[in-house]
């Protein structure tokens, strides 16, 4: 299984996405999303949202909704996040 969670040892911002599906997704399932947030849609989607370490780990997330067998409306990346330790002059 993939972690979407930093240590406080990455420099690298986290990757932000939305992965929106059809149909409505009890609250339950964030644990299994990896802890992603799920706001249920007003049109009947449900948007899960939070932060993705890398690529590998996105896919892992795609593929736990293609065994859900959930039709896949979006899928795009929001915003970055900065880890917690950027600011202390850290450089590469």
């Amino acid at each position: 299984m993939h972690q979407l969670h930093h240590s406080g040892k990455d420099l690298y911002p986290l990757e932000q996405y939305e992965i929106c599906v059809k149909g409505h997704l009890a609250p339950h399932w964030s644990q299994w999303f990896e802890g992603f947030t799920i706001a249920l849609k007003d049109n009947g989607e449900t948007r899960l949202s939070g932060p993705v370490v890398d690529q590998a780990a996105l896919y892992g997330l795609l593929i736990k909704v293609r065994d859900l067998g959930l039709p896949l409306v979006s899928v795009k990346p929001t915003q970055t996040q900065q880890p917690k330790n950027s600011d202390k002059g850290e450089s590469l």
